[in-house]
């Protein structure tokens, strides 16, 4: 086989993101191994030493001579020129985080284009998308919605493959896109020196830290789904009145951290640093007992942060959760979400911390699980590995996207006809008759049948009589299955004509929600 010929696509130091410093970690390894070519990413600066190291190319020559593209994709800012470049330049991606929704929402909404959020949207989930983010009108961005949608699908189809780094988030991708190729290769972190323990205690003195004080620490950037707020509400709790926390790395402006440090009374326990230079985030981390890397929801993303713990030898307490399955039971121990998240928080870090035997045994097997699966030598090689299957590939962008057709559960546009027989005149008065109805769906959504619950569909029947509804009492009926686009289903309705003048009205009701009149419906009514 011939010589991998690979262009490398990622931001690079100073840029402020875990992407570039893994970057930096796996470049020199992988440069003995392929014929490399790091591509310097429109608008970025990259430090003096780098472009030492390697003679940056433009991104116009990007894939030049059939080379292969390998592009690194993260759900922030510095990454949309890299979503560019990989739209117009098919190559090898790797998906560092699986929810790119953040992102969307930063080009977009975020420069205060809805429009294009919308259009957007509805490319990448179809009807589900577009209907969900109605929402985001009027300035609502849940958590669920950007989970949910995950938004990527546009940038993966139009790729030659992707690789990730856990099989869960391999199996989240082929569970929605089967037809996509997934890799999963290691991420490379280099197994560092152990901390000179006189480095660990200067920084414990620079915060005003007792050196006898257990310390904890969460690192990386941090976000409300990094739950720093859990964390800090498990400190609060009299078995953890001793402890103090260290959340090194920068906050999200939306978190308000301070102000629930503040409330908590915890602001002589709980020291926020901001960002720390690579030695300072080591002596960080070395100056811990335990450190923490809890998340929900998540991206998919793994945690570079967290694997630097590791490395360092520090046990860990992580979510129970998602891509976190992938980590040894020794190294870190798992914190179970819902009601009672807090409480097994702070059970598990005094346990723990009233340990110190065990602490020491989780750092040693956590520093033998990166040295065992996470060498760069065998991250560069995986990759190399990786990009010489795939950069041969086609991408699967041509087919049609799979989107599940709308129903009544969620859609907005229920079109259809209805016709009523058997009610002409004469019709006389405590007469009997069997009327017939049949319903056709014309729009675009399946209609449910009434069996299913909420979203189901069913004819509510009204016979008005001198203010009265005589049909009040009866059973509405139901669709008996599931109505696609252009189907009927037919009723026979038995009605007794009352004693003088009345009306009749037919109408079919989503069940748990509203009539098809204000869904743009059909409604029957007559004088009968």
């Amino acid at each position: 086989m011939s010589e991998l010929a690979l262009d490398y696509v990622s931001p690079l130091p100073p840029v402020r993101t875990g992407i570039a410093d893994y970057s930096l970690d796996l470049l020199p390894h992988l440069e003995p191994l392929c014929d490399l070519r790091v591509v310097r990413v429109p608008g970025q600066p990259v430090e003096k030493s780098v472009r030492e190291r390697w003679a940056l190319v433009r991104a116009d020559q990007l894939g030049e001579a059939g080379r292969t593209a390998l592009f690194h994709m993260g759900n922030n800012h510095h990454h949309l020129e890299i979503a560019r470049l990989a739209m117009s330049h098919p190559g090898v991606l790797v998906l560092h985080d699986l929810v790119l929704h953040h992102f969307l929402l930063g080009r977009t909404v975020g420069e205060d284009d809805t429009h294009a959020y919308f259009r957007r949207i509805k490319l990448e989930h179809g009807w589900i998308g577009l209907d969900a983010a109605h929402a985001v009108r009027w300035g609502a961005f849940g958590d669920s919605l950007q989970f949910a949608l995950p938004a990527h699908r546009s940038l993966v189809r139009r790729q030659r493959g992707l690789i990730v780094h856990s099989e869960w988030a391999r199996g989240t991708l082929l569970e929605e896109e089967p037809d996509l190729t997934v890799r999963v290769v290691p991420m490379g972190i280099p197994l560092p020196k152990r901390v000179n323990p006189e480095r660990s205690r200067a920084f414990r003195e620079s915060l005003g830290i007792p050196s006898a004080a257990p310390l904890l620490g969460a690192f990386g950037f941090q976000t409300p789904m990094k739950r720093p707020k859990v964390a800090i509400q498990a400190l609060s709790s009299e078995k953890l009145a001793h402890v103090h926390l260290i959340v090194g790395g920068e906050v999200a402006p939306t978190l308000e951290l301070e102000k629930a440090i503040e409330e908590a009374e915890l602001s002589d326990r709980v020291h926020v640093t901001g960002f720390l230079d690579y030695d300072t985030f080591e002596a960080a981390i070395a100056a811990c007992d335990l450190c923490l890397n809890l998340r929900y929801p998540t991206a998919g993303e793994t945690s570079a942060a967290l694997l630097r713990v590791l490395a360092l030898g520090r046990p860990t307490l992580v979510s129970d959760y998602a891509q976190f399955a992938d980590l040894p039971s020794d190294a870190a121990v798992r914190v179970p979400l819902g009601d009672g998240e807090i409480e097994a928080l702070t059970s598990s870090v005094a346990s723990l911390l009233a340990e110190p035997a065990r602490l020491a045994s989780m750092g040693e097997a956590a520093r033998s699980y990166i040295r065992d699966q996470h060498a760069p030598p065998m991250a560069a090689q995986a990759v190399v590995d990786a990009c010489s299957e795939l950069g041969r590939l086609d991408p699967p962008d041509r087919k049609p996207l799979r989107v599940p057709p709308p129903t009544s559960m969620a859609y907005r546009q229920l079109d259809g006809e209805l016709e009523v027989t058997g009610h002409e005149a004469p019709w006389p008065d405590g007469e009997r008759r069997t009327l017939r109805v049949r319903l056709t769906n014309t729009g675009a959504a399946t209609w449910l049948g009434g069996g299913r619950g909420a979203g189901g569909v069913a004819l509510q029947l009204v016979l008005l009589s001198r203010g009265e509804d005589l049909l009040a009492d009866q059973a509405w009926p139901a669709l008996s299955c599931d109505l696609a686009p252009g189907e009927s289903e037919e009723f026979e309705i038995l009605v007794r004509r009352p004693l003088g003048p009345a009306r009749l009205r037919v109408e079919p009701h989503v069940l748990g929600a509203s009539g098809f009149n204000v869904l743009g419906g059909p409604t029957w009514e007559s004088e009968i």
